[in-house]
Order: C-alpha cells, then sequence, then structure tokens
C-alpha cells in the first residue's frame, strides 16, 4: 500500500506513534509518506520505503496566525496526486481530521478517491476538544473520517460523551516494538546518576498542567524522606520554572535531574527503579509503557486509560488523582523489597509484550485495506 501519515513533529506521543507506525510500515514493504512542517523527531529515512514532504507555513503580514491547515491540505493533495495515495491515516483529531476532508473534497473534484482514517490521541478530545469553539468542526470531521480508531476504551467512551459521534470508533492500543527494549542495564549510567547506590525514580512528559509535575516532586519529597534516592526528569515544557522552585523550596535541588528532551529515553529507563507518572489524565500511558517494556514497575494515577496499560497491585499501583501519600506509600513498599521489585519488574515486561507492534500493526493493516476496498 501506498500511505500518507500525517502528524505533528512535535515532542509528544501522537507523534511518537505516528512515526513509529510509519517505521513499522515500511518495514513491511508499505510505501509512506510523512508530511508535516518539520521533521518528525523520531523519523529516521534510512529506509527505501519512508518518505517525507515538508511544508512552509509563510509568514504574510495579513495573518496574525498563519493558515496551516489551507497549506497542509494543499500538500496532501500534492502527494495523494504525484505519489498516488491509497490511504491516507491522520494522528490528532484538531485540525488534522478537517484538513484530511477538505483535501478529500479536492481529490473528489479530481475523480481521485482517497479514504482517511483519524485517530485520536487524547487531548484532541479530553482537553482541546471539550472547548465549544471546536465542536461543529471536530463532530463532522469525525463523521466524515473513512475510520475513526482511539488509543484505549476509555478514550473512546470521552469521545462518545464529548460529541455526537454517528461513525464507529475502533480501539487500536499504542505500542512498543518490545526487541527495541532488550539493552543490558548499564552500571555506568547507574552510578552517573546515583554514585552511592540511590534508588532511581524517573518521570518523562512534555511539563504541562495536566502531567501534574508538582505532584510529583511532593511524591519523590516523601520517598526521599525514606530512602537515600533521585529523581531524573526527562521533557521540558512550561511547568518548569515552576518545579525548579518547588525544588529549591524543599531544598532537593541537587536530588533531581533535568535531562530535557530525549529522543529515544530507553537508557535512562534501563537503569531506573520505578517510574511516576501522577498525572490529570491519560488517554493511554505511552510513556509508561516504554518504562514497563524496559521492567520499571510503575506508579500512576488511575484516570483515563492508564488502568488499561499498568495493572494494580502487579505492574505498579494506581491512586486517585492527587493522593500524593499514597502513591509515596506504594512506591516505599515496592522500594523497600527487592523480591518484590524484582517480581514487578517481570510483571511489567510481560504486561508491555501484549502492546508489541507486530501484534497492533496487523489490525491498522486491515482497516486499511477495508477502507481501500470500499471506495
Amino acid at each position: 500500500m501506498n500511505i500518507g501519515m500525517v502528524c505533528f513533529p512535535t515532542y509528544g506521543g501522537s507523534g511518537v506513534v505516528a512515526t513509529e507506525l510509519g517505521i513499522a510500515l515500511a518495514n513491511k514493504g508499505h510505501k509512506v509518506h510523512f508530511m508535516s512542517y518539520s521533521q518528525p523527531f523520531r523519523l529516521n529515512l534510512f529506509s527505501e520505503n519512508l518518505f517525507y514532504h515538508e511544508f512552509n507555513v509563510n509568514d504574510y503580514p495579513l495573518f496574525d496566525y498563519q493558515p496551516y491547515e489551507s497549506v497542509l491540505a494543499s500538500k496532501i493533495v500534492d502527494v495523494a496526486i504525484y505519489e498516488q495515495l491509497d490511504v491516507l491515516h491522520v494522528h490528532y483529531a484538531i485540525p488534522h481530521a478537517s484538513v484530511a476532508y477538505m483535501a478529500q473534497q479536492i481529490l473528489k473534484s479530481k475523480k481521485i478517491k482517497l479514504p482517511y482514517v483519524t485517530t485520536l490521541h487524547g487531548t484532541d478530545i479530553t482537553l482541546v476538544g471539550k472547548d465549544p469553539a471546536f465542536e461543529p468542526v471536530i463532530r463532522f470531521s469525525l463523521n466524515h473520517s473513512n475510520a475513526i480508531t482511539s488509543v484505549s476504551q476509555s478514550l473512546k467512551k470521552d469521545t462518545l460523551k464529548t460529541f455526537k459521534i454517528d461513525n464507529q470508533i475502533t480501539v487500536i492500543p499504542n505500542f512498543i516494538n518490545i526487541k527495541e527494549y532488550n539493552l543490558l542495564r548499564d552500571e555506568s549510567i547507574k552510578r552517573k546518576y546515583a554514585p552511592n547506590g540511590e534508588k532511581l525514580l524517573v518521570h518523562i512528559s512534555n511539563f504541562r498542567k495536566v502531567k501534574r509535575v508538582k505532584d510529583l516532586i511532593h511524591i519523590f519529597n516523601l520517598i526521599k524522606n525514606k530512602f537515600s534516592s533521585k529523581l531524573i526528569l526527562v521533557g521540558d515544557g512550561p511547568e518548569k520554572p515552576s518545579i525548579e522552585l518547588l525544588c529549591r523550596k524543599l531544598n532537593i535541588t541537587h536530588d533531581v535531574v533535568f535531562l530535557g528532551k530525549i529522543a529515544d529515553p530507553k537508557e535512562i529507563l534501563s537503569v531506573s527503579d520505578l517510574f511516576l507518572l501522577p498525572s490529570e489524565t491519560e488517554s493511554f500511558g505511552l510513556s509508561a509503557l516504554e518504562a514497563m517494556a524496559m521492567k520499571v514497575p510503575v506508579i500512576s494515577t488511575n484516570g483515563g486509560g492508564l488502568p488499561e496499560v499498568n495493572i494494580h497491585g502487579k505492574t505498579g499501583f494506581l491512586s486517585d488523582l492527587g493522593n500524593v501519600d499514597e502513591m509515596a506509600k506504594y512506591a516505599i513498599k515496592i522500594l523497600s523489597d527487592e523480591n518484590l521489585l524484582n517480581q514487578f519488574r517481570e510483571n511489567a515486561f510481560d504486561q508491555a509484550k501484549k502492546f508489541d507492534i507486530h501484534k497492533i500493526l496487523p489490525q491498522y493493516e486491515k482497516l486499511y485495506k477495508q477502507m481501500i476496498s470500499k471506495e
């Protein structure tokens, strides 16, 4: 198949999933054409089946806000015609679903059929999508998608609750390539961040308010009162200055390490003892799954799709939003017992294997073929 792939190239779950999906499809012999305003940060083009089509949103004095949607729609039309796309896959409903519909209608006027699937990733529905200003456009473009997928049962329920959707929504969960997570624990890395044998905790996110990173710092502070430990923060975002201030206030600055954005966090995860994710909501929890694939147990909240990934009392623990004391208690429980920690590590890995790309990819291929056959 010849597949068009549209995603945001930024540091975030939807772009990661789109990129890894495209790479896996290319490895199976499909031709995959990425379209974005910059190259997705995990996209490695060393494949004869991977293509990247950049478009530029020019700065015109007339516009306060640049016409991203129109330029992207034009690029989709151009690629669809000259690369003879069979199907288009757009990630994140806003604004990509409506852009796909626009491109589809333009192509239809040229007697060219291009079915498109919209994958919902989370905040496009649960956060941004709840803005009433977006509701008519999102509802229309989703109902006119040839197929809709969501990354969890929880997100599907939220979508149906928020919007009047007549289309069927197919749940296809996020995934990892389990073979890529077979890294040996590099003790030299562990010693770099925990030179005195401290417990190593890690968090990965874009540091937005929804990630509750202040809760994270308070959880770590409680753990640190029981164990000599270090916290590694991977990522960046608007909450970083407030986290730094809180660390200074609690006098734990020297125990918290900010690593910034890292395209591939596997090395850090390989030497970690526990993954902390106190988010307000997660449509799926891809960062938690990546941690589990590296045999790192997860302490998380119980909102959104997290219970579909992190199994309470088996791969880690789940707590209510904001229950900092309980999350710290659970973390201390695991870290206090080496046998329990090792058991949770193995359980986490076993759970992660259920989301291996080789189990998920055929679901997308089947969906694409169904869409093409209906046209």
